[in-house]
């Protein structure tokens, strides 16, 4: 097996099965109106309920009826409600139920009664609802609060210039509710000159965001301390191995991880790339024209080490002023339309000029929903620099 058919089956691997976040397309906005009409009508829903409930006690003979109706509506005000909405909903109910008997019956027999006590004990037990869904609502988003915290410090967002490069960044996690997936990206300015990864680790779930903080950390410490990018690279893949080794292996570690690392060293117009079987880098000139950054030799994603041995080659390609490099994962290079036709970034992007690497990423993440009909099933991350 070569680097090649490891490449594709690295691929394969991180490929399907991964809400993403902030995608607004067509289909979205359609949603979202739906949605408001629902929510409309479901808080609209137990006065319906009310007001049918004492018709039909008016218009029916005195051995039929509105219980289910009456009962219906705190029931269905509670969990969607406030605690003062629920209540008044409730007593509204038991109001109604009451003014029926009074005005039209004018007796209460045992019949009366029961229909009466039946409807406050769903109105009481309403109320009782209401608050366990409220402390059950309110202690989800306080874990929702906290993951976001910590994928947000596993996965910070870099700063807009960095060694004097402009930078963007922007990640479209396809899971919903989700923040950042198996994607990963980081810039650090250094001492060699800045440098960046972007990455993708196989499979998903919190097993994948494991892999990302150790990748994220472990090329932090060495994009400081080495000073080649292929011991960079090395560094990144012992990291992995250790990390496999000290959980007994891939079956509970995703340590399997296609890479991009680049090096644009301190005022010197050229960028250094290794790839580790991931989607090629563009460089997008500021006069239209592209490249892609193809790998001199195709190499083992990282953390796949004890399958074969390839040394790291770097390509070094200039990076004059005013242009601008990509680096993308799959996410954005398999994304499908309807028909199952991917896209393709190059063929897209060649040609255009964008004023810098925020108005390219705003470009491209709208394209690709218009493209994938509002969204996409692999996580989806972007990191631009664009040198003045």
């Amino acid at each position: 097996m070569g680097p090649d058919d490891v490449r594709r089956r690295g691929t394969d691997a991180d490929g399907g099965g991964r809400r993403v976040v902030g995608q607004r397309g067509g289909d979205g906005r359609v949603a979202e109106q739906g949605l408001s009409r629902a929510r409309f009508f479901v808080r609209l829903l137990p006065a319906l309920l009310i007001i049918a409930g004492a018709i039909y006690d008016y218009v029916t003979l005195s051995t039929f009826t509105g219980v289910p109706l009456f009962t219906a509506a705190p029931l269905i005000a509670a969990p969607f409600f406030s605690p003062r909405g629920t209540f008044l909903t409730g007593l509204a109910t038991v109001a109604v139920v009451l003014g029926v008997h009074l005005r039209y019956t004018r007796s209460y027999d045992a019949d009366a009664i029961t229909e009466l006590v039946t409807v406050a004990t769903v109105a009481v037990l309403a109320c009782v609802m209401n608050g366990i869904v409220r402390r059950g609502s309110e202690q989800l988003t306080s874990v929702r609060q906290i993951a976001e915290a910590a994928q947000r410090a596993v996965l910070p967002e870099p700063a807009e210039r960095i060694g004097g490069l402009e930078i963007a960044a922007r990640y479209e996690a396809a899971q919903e509710g989700a923040f950042i997936g198996g994607d990963l990206y980081a810039v650090q300015d250094t001492p060699h000159g800045v440098r960046l990864v972007v990455g993708d680790v196989r499979g998903k779930g919190m097993g994948a965001v494991s892999a990302v903080a150790v990748v994220i950390g472990a090329f932090r410490e060495a994009a400081e301390q080495e000073a080649t990018l292929e011991a960079v690279a090395q560094r990144l893949e012992r990291a992995l191995a250790r990390e496999g080794m000290r959980r007994n292996g891939l079956d509970e570690f995703e340590g399997f991880t296609t890479a991009v690392l680049a090096e644009i060293p301190h005022g010197n117009g050229l960028v250094r790339v290794i790839n580790r079987g991931h989607p090629e880098p563009l460089l997008l000139d500021g006069d239209g024209a592209l490249k892609v950054l193809s790998a001199p030799e195709p190499a083992l994603p990282l953390g796949m080490g004890d399958l074969g041995t390839w040394p790291d080659r770097v390509s070094e390609t200039e990076f004059p002023s005013g242009a601008t490099l990509l680096l993308h994962t799959d996410g954005l290079s398999e994304a499908r339309d309807a028909q199952g036709t991917f896209y393709d970034p190059a063929a897209r992007l060649a040609g255009r000029m964008f004023p810098g690497p925020d108005p390219l990423l705003a470009a491209l993440t709208a394209e690709v929903r218009r493209h994938t009909g509002g969204g996409t099933t692999d996580d989806m991350a972007l990191l631009a620099v664009r040198r003045p």
